[in-house]
């Protein structure tokens, strides 16, 4: 059995966040508001990248990133799947509490699905283009395909992306089996098709089309404060990569780790963009995955890996970066979530979140910029899948519904079930699982304060099937 301690050190990492003096910042910096740029991968695993201890990928850019920044080794995502987990991110709330904890029919939103993220919710891109912001999106939204779902529709000035998962095409077999059946994977410049992936050609051109977005994003809006919110497709299968990335790729899994080497050529364009226009020292960087690895990306020290709800599916490789603000080369293990995104940013920004409904997540400042004494301000993270709630965390502590308890400083990899010896700690869990049902709901059982989904009647292919009515 792997303790905390131990596991990190296997990574190259100190067990707990370690706390510097706020280091002034640089002369002539920008007084204006930072900005923001948040880099979200999909089905990333945690061991996946050098930081996190990989041997088989080569991710110089974001070892670099986390030498000159902040590790985070309890970040969570708050599902472990795409649709839910993007929900959480983009409005601070818990994806049962904005009615996407999966889709009208399915695990995650498909395409033509009804449903999508409401119009009466205020994402992270609202709050911060209210505060005179450009806001925009580049890559996966998963939100909703229809009109009223899209980016632009919450928030985002500008946006390039596919609607939903790469593997929503044609060449994927199961699509035969889904309800609204198979259609052609869009491209979409703002709301308008503008492009249709349909080789794995293309599929391999994702990670470079994206980046290269965010790019000019990034340099047209320089005398302005940004947020730039750059979801890849990468590495979600179908798993396609460019020659270049190919032939350098140690991982036996040539593909995967090519695309994985990618995404770290992407974060590193991003740095050196922002260090070209020297907006280095007024800019915060968030890396993150949407959940855990899927089928070739490696999770360990964790157990499972997407879809569960175990660490493997929902804790995170993450880094955080800001030259002169967060304390650089530090580690922090406190639990922090996707959901902190919008409290946090937000209060960067010199604004609130909305003040009209509950908001989950927590303005994390004092963890990313390492103030002595600074702990995790989640007495209770719930780990839920699709629309069960399956754990809780506290502390050191994740009991699972179930009874199981593990003690994630002394076991990382959830291997010893101590519920016997710890009868306190599990009644004590269990008051925050009663409590989360009453809110939030379990199962098909309604929590008191969840909100509406958004749902359209009639919805409408982007890209109709050559061969089925729309």
């Amino acid at each position: 059995m792997m303790n905390r301690r131990d596991a990190l050190k296997s990574l190259g990492l100190a067990a707990a966040a370690v706390a510097l003096p706020r280091r002034a910042r640089a002369a002539g910096a920008s007084d204006r508001p930072p900005n923001f740029v948040v880099i979200f991968i999909d089905d990333m695993g945690y061991g996946d990248i050098e930081p996190f201890g990989s041997t088989l990928n080569h991710t110089p850019h974001l070892s670099r990133m986390a030498k000159e920044g902040m590790t985070l080794t309890s970040f969570y995502v708050a599902a472990p799947v795409c649709t839910p987990s993007r929900a959480a991110l983009m409005t601070g709330c818990y994806p049962k509490r904005v009615g996407l904890d999966r889709g009208s029919w399915g695990v995650v939103l498909l395409p033509k699905d009804a449903h999508g993220l409401n119009s009466n919710e205020v994402t992270v891109a609202e709050v911060l283009k209210r505060a005179g912001y450009a806001t925009g999106c580049f890559g996966k939204w998963h939100l909703g395909d229809q009109p009223q779902f899209l980016p632009t529709r919450h928030g985002f000035d500008t946006y390039v992306g596919i609607p939903y998962s790469n593997d929503m095409w044609p060449e994927n077999p199961r699509a035969k089996r889904w309800k609204n059946g198979v259609c052609p994977l869009p491209v979409l410049r703002g709301e308008k098709v503008v492009d249709v992936v349909e080789t794995m050609d293309d599929q391999a051109q994702l990670c470079k089309r994206f980046t290269d977005e965010a790019v000019r994003f990034i340099r047209e809006n320089r005398q302005r404060p940004f947020f730039c919110y750059l979801p890849h497709a990468f590495v979600h299968h179908p798993r396609a990569a460019r020659q270049a990335f190919l032939e350098k790729a140690k991982n036996p899994d040539k593909v995967t780790g090519a695309q994985i080497e990618e995404v770290d050529s992407s974060v590193g364009q991003i740095l050196q963009t922002l260090r070209d226009l020297d907006l280095a020292e007024n800019t915060l960087v968030l890396f993150t995955s949407d959940n855990g690895g899927a089928r070739g990306c490696i999770n360990k020290p964790l157990r499972g890996g997407k879809g569960t709800p175990w660490e493997g599916g929902m804790r995170e490789p993450t880094t955080a970066w800001w030259p002169g603000r967060v304390p650089a080369g530090t580690v922090c293990d406190a639990v922090a979530t996707t959901m902190d995104v919008l409290p946090t940013l937000a209060a960067l920004a010199g604004t609130k979140p909305p003040a009209d409904r509950i908001i989950d997540g927590h303005d994390i400042r004092p963890l990313l910029f390492g103030q002595p004494g600074a702990a995790s301000p989640w007495d209770a993270f719930l780990y839920y899948q699709t629309n069960r709630l399956r754990a809780v965390r506290s502390g050191q502590w994740k009991l699972f519904a179930d009874g199981r308890l593990y003690d994630l400083d002394a076991d990382i990899g959830e291997t010893t079930n101590v519920a016997k010896q710890h009868p306190d700690v599990v009644a004590r869990l269990r008051a925050h699982l009663d409590k989360a049902r009453a809110d939030l709901g379990d199962g098909n059982t309604p929590g008191a304060n969840c909100r509406p989904v958004g749902l359209v009647e009639n919805p409408r292919y982007l890209v109709p099937p050559s061969d089925a009515p729309d």
